[in-house]
């Protein structure tokens, strides 16, 4: 039976990898004019080491990947002046309240840094709903490690098999996977995601209630509970 909802954050509660994207790309074309911002795409969900080798082959300037992030990180503030209310999931806020009032444990597990993590709930006012938020940062191993996942059940005290995970990108979808959780992932045709290991394809977060739903009837039945 499935007790605890677990959401990744960019991607899904806020559709924030396209903002995020744009900045890096013009980052980019800084250095090499001709980078086509569809060659970043692969930096999208992918752990910093991953994501910053992306762009030191798109650049293809002798940088390294390492020189071209601590450039970056030193020129552009890419977290402090966003507006995370504009790139919210108003859907977001309906299932949260859906999952409360039905009794089930919640948690945001990210790979960005946590104090973004915090601003991101409190501003768009869904930080009441967590019982947990937890950054990869917390982590030796970023995703597609399943350790976050493993450490957000052990946080919500549940085990991996009673959790649902809301994720978007290859790297999330296979941690969650490989932690033995369900997941649920949310459709973006524009970053080529590759989706595959997902247990179950939403395009809309409140798709997640009949998800769930379905999940805990079938449970019943069995005399899982």
């Amino acid at each position: 039976m499935i007790k605890a909802v677990i959401f990744d954050m960019d991607g899904v509660l806020i559709d924030s990898e396209p903002m995020y994207l744009k900045i890096e790309w013009e980052f980019a074309k800084t250095k090499n004019p001709d980078v086509k911002y569809e060659e970043l795409f692969p930096m999208v969900g992918a752990t910093k080491q991953d994501a910053w080798t992306v762009m030191e082959r798109a650049i293809h300037n002798g940088q390294t990947w390492q020189e071209l992030r601590m450039e970056f990180k030193s020129k552009v503030d890419l977290f402090t002046n966003t507006d995370y209310t504009k790139v919210f999931r108003s859907e977001a806020r309906e299932i949260l309240k859906w999952l409360e009032e039905r009794g089930y444990k919640m948690a945001v597990a990210s790979s960005t840094q946590l104090e973004v993590v915090e601003r991101v709930m409190r501003d768009n006012q869904i930080d009441r709903y967590f019982e947990a938020m937890v950054s990869g940062d917390q982590f030796t191993m970023s995703k597609p490690d399943p350790e976050i996942y493993h450490y957000t059940a052990a946080k919500l005290g549940v085990k991996e098999e009673e959790c649902l995970v809301v994720e978007d990108s290859n790297v999330g979808i296979l941690a969650a996977h490989r932690a033995g959780m369900k997941v649920a992932a949310l459709y973006d045709s524009r970053f080529l995601f590759d989706q595959h290991l997902a247990d179950y394809h939403i395009r809309d977060l409140r798709e997640t209630a009949d998800i769930l739903t379905k999940l805990n009837d079938s449970a019943e039945r069995k005399g899982g509970i």
